[in-house]
């Protein structure tokens, strides 16, 4: 089954289980993927629903903090939800050990020696754990190795 189909399927039972907030997040993700198919006319695959799923992620981390920061814990608890709800469509994250075993043979794969080579090293390194590790410390953890800050 394709993760599109699962969250159809999702999108079904919450609906039967009259679950209003949780079917309200199924179905931004819904809208998210089908506007991402439309503007690029394809038909996407699961990374391309995981890229979605990750894009809105950090929107709502984006969000949580803005709102904390505002005293509206109310917007951030329902923004915690909805990340919660699109969390579940993740692929099991990896461990720290395995990111920087696969940045280690990245970095020996593309002789990257120096900060400059580390967009070498990010495009070898990406898909393979796209949706699975925050790129955030993943991009910090090759530009430590390479020598950066």
């Amino acid at each position: 089954m394709t993760l599109k189909a699962r969250i159809t399927d999702d999108m079904k039972a919450a609906m039967k289980a009259k679950e209003t907030a949780r079917l309200g997040a199924i179905r931004l993700l819904l809208a998210a993927i089908k506007q991402k198919e439309v503007d690029e006319r394809v038909e996407l695959d699961d990374a391309g629903v995981i890229a979605v799923i990750e894009k809105m992620l950090k929107q709502r981390k984006d969000s949580i903090t803005q709102y904390e920061a505002a005293k509206r814990q109310d917007l951030a608890d329902a923004e915690k939800f909805e990340a919660e709800v699109l969390s579940t469509y993740m692929p099991q994250a990896m461990s720290m050990e395995e990111v920087a075993a696969i940045v280690a043979r990245a970095i020996a794969d593309s002789g990257a020696k120096a900060p400059a080579d580390m967009g070498k090293v990010m495009a070898l390194v990406k898909p393979q754990i796209a949706g699975r590790a925050d790129m955030g410390e993943v991009s910090k953890l090759v530009k430590a190795k390479l020598g950066g800050q």
